[in-house]
């Protein structure tokens, strides 16, 4: 179908920091990029789309991205978010995003230059304040595009299955560099950013974070924020508000056309395709999932880590957008007008080769794009790949001539180094992306050079060579059978793409491909956990990120299980003692079950 999208028809003036009032008296600066003859503003009312940002709405690539479409038609605006840069009232990270961003949007639908029709766009933070403002239905809402958005902060995103992503503990200190304090106090700005440049491996070594022991100290709001995701264990009141816990208000979401955009190794993967998959079920309006291999926002980078996915698994961002905006603002012929309601990239037919177009000489995984009616796809074999005593990883289960168990020590003080994995808002602190799994100074907690599963606390567990292409593409499930020594203690599990040697690669490539952790208190009960029995053996059932991945010939499908993945999470104690309070720690011995009646296994979705 011939594209019909906006072109360039217009230049563009702008008012800055216009004053938008919240329900509560506090005002938050907006800056309104309208298409303009010249310098004169073009008559009319026109469509409007807002990003909401706590990263400055004068950054020059959000200057940028407002230009390009007031250019082609679209009053586009930019809005500090709450405490942040011109913005008035105090920043804690997304607890008023849903009753701000709803009372901007009513306020943007009703303006003299406004036809009523309001969109959103903005990825990370500003995809999230997208999907809480959408849970009180806005009446001039028309469309969004969501961009690495969360569902759930608590079961994907700040806490991943009772664990914490310390990655937001990163993060904090990366916006407290630009606090309204730290803008006004030089002295302030410096500490804190010799603190995030120079101490943060320092900083996140001493886990947990100790109230008043850091130079957050000085901003109150912000180490109160820090400490409150530490702290909370539970899915209680504090994670259920709607800024945090979306899905949990989908009943009332706005039922509007949303493009949700992610990556496989982006820390929202879970997040995107859960949105995707409940609200396509429940609303009426086009709901479309578009997953890429990128890490965190990197939609125009062709590399994730180590590996390179080829020139193919780039988008334009700003044109997807338009394309969306064009068909859903003003009833254009886009390419939407035809796109399958799933659109993504499956990883692994590449050349297996060191590529030759960039400097790095990265692993060429390779991939291809693809359009399917819906997620998890039709005809999708969940098959359970058993971890047996051996370190096989099989379709057969266990049987009665299996060792019942395979053991090893986790101790807390000697964490398993995070190596990729979907990760963001962290760098260089924890890298995202797919790497070898194989030891290196540059990551954090690493001591040699030696393949990761040579430590004592690591349970490998893999398929024999693939006597065929073997493609995994859906949600991944872990059923775990283990017990521990300890009251309350960590299990992880990895799965990796293993390459056979090569001239390229004489050791082989290890590749990550998903991973997760659980926390034993919250196997029964996100709300009300139970410690562990010392010895008793229980189920661990969690997922993993979802994923599309196709293991090839003579490749092996690999699951590491461990207790840890440091820095990316933070490291349970074993004490059973209160989360982020806890400052003793306990080595466990830990038990993973083989039996027929406690199967451990992995779900692989098998196409």
């Amino acid at each position: 179908m011939p594209y019909e999208g906006s072109p360039i028809a217009y230049d563009f003036t702008c008012d800055q920091n216009v004053k938008v009032p919240m329900r509560d008296g506090v005002n938050l600066a907006t800056d309104i990029y309208y298409p303009s003859q010249g310098q004169t503003r073009a008559q009319g009312k026109f469509p409007v789309i807002v990003e909401r940002t706590p990263y400055d709405k004068t950054a020059p690539r959000a200057v940028a991205n407002a230009k390009y479409f007031a250019k082609r038609g679209y009053v586009t605006v930019l809005q500090d978010v709450r405490g942040r840069f011109a913005s008035e009232g105090e920043w804690y990270a997304f607890a008023l995003e849903a009753p701000d961003g709803y009372d901007t949007v009513q306020w943007l639908g009703t303006q003299p230059w406004s036809n009523g029709k309001v969109g959103t766009f903005g990825g990370s933070y500003s995809g999230s304040d997208q999907c809480a403002l959408a849970t009180l239905n806005p009446s001039h809402l028309s469309t969004m595009v969501v961009a690495v958005g969360a569902s759930n902060y608590y079961h994907g995103s700040m806490r991943q299955n009772g664990a914490l992503e310390q990655r937001f503990h990163v993060y904090v200190f990366r916006m407290a560099m630009t606090s309204k304090e730290a803008m006004a106090d030089p002295s302030l700005q410096s500490e804190i950013m010799k603190a995030f440049t120079e101490d943060m491996p320092d900083i996140v070594r001493q886990f947990p974070l100790k109230e008043g022991a850091t130079v957050l100290r000085r901003l109150p709001s912000y180490e109160r924020w820090a400490l409150d995701i530490l702290t909370h264990g539970e899915f209680d009141g504090y994670w259920k508000q709607r800024g945090y816990a979306i899905d949990e208000y989908y009943e009332e979401h706005a039922d509007v056309p949303t493009l949700y955009l992610g990556g496989w190794y982006d820390s929202y993967a879970r997040n995107t395709t859960q949105s995707y998959m409940k609200l396509s079920s429940m609303k009426s309006s086009p709901q479309v999932l578009l997953m890429g291999p990128w890490t965190h926002g990197e939609y125009e980078v062709t590399n994730a880590g180590d590996v390179d996915f080829g020139t193919d698994s780039t988008i334009n961002l700003n044109d997807l957008r338009l394309g969306w905006f064009d068909h859903h603002m003003k009833g254009l012929t886009t390419e939407f007008s035809d796109w399958s309601p799933v659109r993504f990239f499956t990883m692994g037919t590449g050349s297996q080769r060191k590529n030759t177009h960039d400097y790095d000489r990265r692993l060429d995984h390779g991939g291809f794009w693809r359009s399917e009616p819906d997620w998890p796809l039709e005809g999708t074999q969940f098959t359970p790949f058993y971890l047996r005593s051996d370190g096989a990883l099989t379709t057969d289960s266990p049987q009665t001539i299996d060792r019942p168990s395979t053991e090893y020590t986790f101790d807390p003080m000697d964490p398993v180094p995070t190596m990729g994995g979907g990760i963001s808002a962290a760098d260089n602190i924890i890298r995202p992306g797919a790497f070898d799994q194989r030891e290196r100074p540059d990551f954090i907690g690493c001591v040699d050079e030696l393949p990761l599963n040579f430590r004592h606390d690591i349970l490998t567990f893999q398929t024999s060579e693939l006597d065929k292409d073997t493609e995994i593409t859906g949600p991944v499930k872990m059923r775990l059978w283990a017990s521990s020594s300890a009251l309350d203690t960590d299990f992880t599990a990895k799965l990796i793409d293993v390459y056979p040697p090569s001239d390229d690669f004489p050791d082989g490539f290890a590749m990550n491909i998903t991973d997760s952790i659980i926390r034993g208190r919250y196997r029964n009960s996100w709300e009300e956990p139970e410690l562990m029995e010392p010895g008793t053996p229980y189920e661990f059932v969690f997922h993993l990120y979802p994923t599309s991945n196709i293991f090839r010939v003579g490749h092996r499908i690999r699951l590491d299980i461990s207790s840890s993945n440091w820095p990316r999470f933070d490291v349970n104690p074993n004490t059973g003692g209160p989360l982020g309070l806890e400052r003793r720690y306990k080595v466990a011995q830990q038990t993973i079950y083989h039996e027929p009646t406690r199967a451990s296994h992995v779900i692989l979705p098998v196409q």
